[in-house]
Parts: C-alpha cells; sequence; structure tokens
C-alpha cells in the first residue's frame, strides 16, 4: 500500500512537470520571431545579419535585423544610389569634372586623396567612393549633385524614406561617425537589393580589387572579392562604437544573394560569416539546366517555306534556379503548335517551355528558331494554301476535293506551260 501510495503522487508529478514544460515551449514557439527553418539552422557571430536572395526577392535569414547600429560607411551605398540615379536622369555624365571644395578636400577618415581645387571626371570618384571608399569623394560629389551637403542628405534621408528604409536616419554622405546617424540591418538590406536590382552596372566598380589615383594605389577593403570568385561586391564599414561591417554579393548560375554582417570584432569575422551566409543560402537551391542547348528541343513543319521544317531551341541556356524544396520531380512541358507558316526569322519566338513541379509551373523559356525560313517560291505556296483549307472543320468533305482542286491546277498549269511553248514555236516558224 506505501508503495503503491508514493508512486500515484509521483506519477502526477510527473505528468504535471511535463505538462508544464510542454506549455512553455508552445509559449515560447509561438513569441518568439518567424525566423523560418534556415534561420535555425546557422548562427551569425555579429551584432545583426541579413541574408536576402536578390535575384527573387526573398529574406532568407535575418539574425537581430532592427537592431539600431552605426552605418558607417554602409551609407557609401546610399550615395552611390543617389549617384547613379543621376546618372539614370541624365542630370550628370561620367565625364563630367566635379571641382574639389576646401571642405571636399579637408574631409577625414578614409581617402582618395583629391586635391584641392582640382577637378576630376565624376567617374574616377566613384571609384573612389566605391572602391576606397573616400570620404572625401563623397563630399564632392555631393556638393555637385545639390549644391551643399546638407541638401544632398535631405535628398538621401527622402530617399531612404522612399525605399522603405523606416528605422534609418543619415546626417552625412559618408559616414563618419555623428550622434543620431543609424540604421538597422533590414534597412541596409532593403537599399542594397533595390541598389543592386536598379544599378546593377555599379559592379563594375564594387569588383576593382585596387584602385590608384594621383600614383597612390589602395586595396578594395573587401577581402572576399579576392576569396571568392563568384563574390563581386559590394561595401565594408567600420565605427569603433558598432565595430565591422560587410555586405558582400555574389553571383552564381545566374542566382544572386547578398548578405550583410553588422558589428562583428574583426574584419576576419565579418568575412568569414558573411561568406558562411552566402555559400549557405546558395545550397538552399537547385540549379536546373534546360535540355542540351546544342540539340533542338523540337522540330515543327512548315507551310509556305523553302524548308519543310524549322528547330526550336532554347532561348536561354542559363540554369532556372528553384528552392531545393520546390526541385523534386520537375521536368520540362513544351508548348509547340503543330505547325508554322514561313516566313520565319531567326530568334523568332514559335513555342514555349515550361518547367513543371506537379501542376506548378516554375518557370518559362521561350523556344526560338535559329535560321530564317524565307517564303517558297509561288507554286508551292498555292499548293500549301489549298492544304491548309482542309485543316478547317469540313476538312473530312474538303481533304479529297483538295486533292482533286489541287490536280485540276496542276493540270492547268502544265496546259499552260504546253500552250506557252506552242505559241513560241509557231512565232518562230513565222519568222522563218
Amino acid at each position: 500500500m506505501t508503495r503503491n501510495g508514493t508512486a500515484r503522487p509521483l506519477l502526477s508529478l510527473t505528468r504535471g512537470l511535463s505538462l508544464l514544460v510542454f506549455t512553455a515551449f508552445c509559449l515560447f514557439s509561438a513569441a518568439g520571431p518567424a525566423l523560418g527553418a534556415a534561420e535555425s539552422s546557422i548562427t551569425v557571430n555579429a551584432t545583426s545579419a541579413m541574408l536576402v536572395d536578390v535575384t527573387h526577392k526573398e529574406t532568407l535569414i535575418e539574425h537581430n535585423a532592427d537592431v539600431a547600429i552605426a552605418p558607417a560607411s554602409f551609407t557609401k551605398v546610399l550615395t552611390l544610389y543617389l549617384i547613379f540615379e543621376a546618372l539614370e536622369k541624365g542630370d550628370v555624365k561620367l565625364d563630367d569634372s566635379i571641382y574639389i571644395s576646401k571642405t571636399a578636400w579637408q574631409t577625414g577618415g578614409s581617402k582618395m586623396f583629391v586635391e584641392l581645387g582640382n577637378k576630376i571626371p565624376l567617374e574616377e570618384l566613384l571609384k573612389g567612393i566605391a572602391v576606397v571608399s573616400g570620404n572625401d569623394a563623397c563630399v564632392a560629389v555631393a556638393e555637385h549633385l545639390y549644391g551643399s551637403v546638407d541638401a544632398f542628405v535631405a535628398a538621401m534621408n527622402q530617399k531612404a524614406q522612399e525605399l522603405g528604409m523606416s528605422r534609418s536616419r543619415f546626417l552625412n554622405p559618408h559616414g563618419l561617425p555623428t550622434p543620431g546617424q543609424m540604421t538597422t540591418a533590414r534597412d541596409m538590406a532593403t537599399l542594397a537589393t533595390a541598389y543592386l536590382r536598379r544599378f546593377p552596372q555599379s559592379l563594375r566598380f564594387h569588383s576593382m580589387t585596387e584602385y590608384t589615383y594621383h600614383d597612390i594605389t589602395q586595396p578594395n577593403r573587401n577581402r572576399l572579392l579576392l576569396k571568392d570568385s563568384s563574390v563581386d561586391g559590394l561595401k565594408t564599414g567600420f565605427v569603433a562604437d558598432g565595430g565591422y561591417h560587410l555586405m558582400a554579393t555574389a553571383q552564381r548560375n545566374g542566382l544572386r544573394l547578398l548578405a550583410v554582417v553588422m558589428g562583428a570584432a574583426t574584419p576576419a569575422v565579418r568575412e568569414k560569416e558573411a561568406l558562411a551566409l552566402l555559400n549557405y543560402g546558395f545550397r538552399l537551391y537547385a540549379f536546373i539546366p534546360p535540355p542540351n542547348p546544342s540539340q533542338p528541343a523540337a522540330v515543327v513543319k512548315v507551310w509556305k517555306g523553302a524548308a519543310p521544317q524549322v528547330a526550336l531551341y532554347f532561348k536561354e541556356t542559363t540554369p532556372v534556379v528553384v528552392r531545393k524544396e520546390k526541385a523534386q520531380g520537375v521536368q520540362w512541358v513544351m508548348d509547340i503548335p503543330p505547325a508554322v507558316i514561313a516566313p520565319i526569322q531567326k530568334g523568332q519566338t514559335l513555342g514555349y517551355a515550361f518547367l513543371k513541379a506537379g501542376d506548378a509551373t516554375l518557370a518559362t523559356v521561350d523556344l526560338v528558331s535559329t535560321t530564317d525560313v524565307p517564303p517558297a517560291n509561288v507554286f508551292i505556296r498555292l499548293w500549301h494554301s489549298i492544304l491548309l483549307l482542309g485543316q478547317y472543320p469540313w476538312r473530312r468533305i474538303w481533304k479529297p476535293a483538295a486533292y482533286i482542286l489541287g490536280a485540276a491546277v496542276a493540270c492547268a498549269a502544265l496546259a499552260a506551260v504546253v500552250l506557252r511553248v506552242k505559241n513560241l514555236r509557231r512565232k518562230k516558224r513565222s519568222l522563218d
């Protein structure tokens, strides 16, 4: 009795504790941030971080993404955004000469080492900002575009709001420490994604491993450019209060990812964490190539053409990128007409290929002709026109009649030729 009497309270206590632990776990799970499966399987050794699929505009990982932190030289990405926007609008040109004021020349921190009173092409200042993080170059361009640094900063904050960077505030165009200048990893990811999608040509500058101006050569502080050939940008930053930052972007098989790491302890740590995020992100995707691009996807009959058929090829030969969980059982499904009518031009779209996973369409690729097919001669076009009438609903009646009519037309054509020959012979005799 004593043994049984003791067991029942212990059993009840055990069940109660189990229920309590289960309830706490559920409450914790519900209260915690919805980070997704990808985030729970990787840790980031930095204050905050983001991993974004730039190609599909999808957030893959976020870590303390809304923590306020000083932007440092990440600020320059917004400065560059406004410069490329001005270039796009035609307000400035790359070969425009930019005057170097005393304010620009005196700007501290990282420098391009412009000289007071010089006039420097905008393209060189772009390199100075993107590659060697020149604060002096930022001020020079800000004054040229908006007349003053204050006006340029106002435009920066307006653009930040337009892009949805609701937790950011900028007080200068270069990122030197200023009380109240703040951003977040999420806002920086928003900015960089918009920048890369709108101005992909900017990577021509960001991918430079070094830059020389007036015999002074400085390396790009993004050392991932030398460690991974798929990395082609984007920007580093450092402030004593915020730590070491790195935006790194890479493209593999047509997929572009962006890693944002803020507040790392050292430059080596920011590089390691950014590269780990990029590698992790690329592992989430499957790269599905189209069928052999050197082999036609289909061959289609040609009516009224100088050739009886035309081969169709995939217009795009780069792999289609899909999440791995969607890549099971995928197959290409062709939508091709039974026949086409000449003339056909090289590069003309004549069908479509759909990458299917069940009922879902993951991608669509045009099927095009790689050759011209000119019209056939008049007799073939006439004959095909007669045969094409048999493609309509009354084809059961028309098809035999088409052959009879076609034979009659052929006989008439032959008779015309014979008659023409006889007439020519008759004229010849009369001349003799």
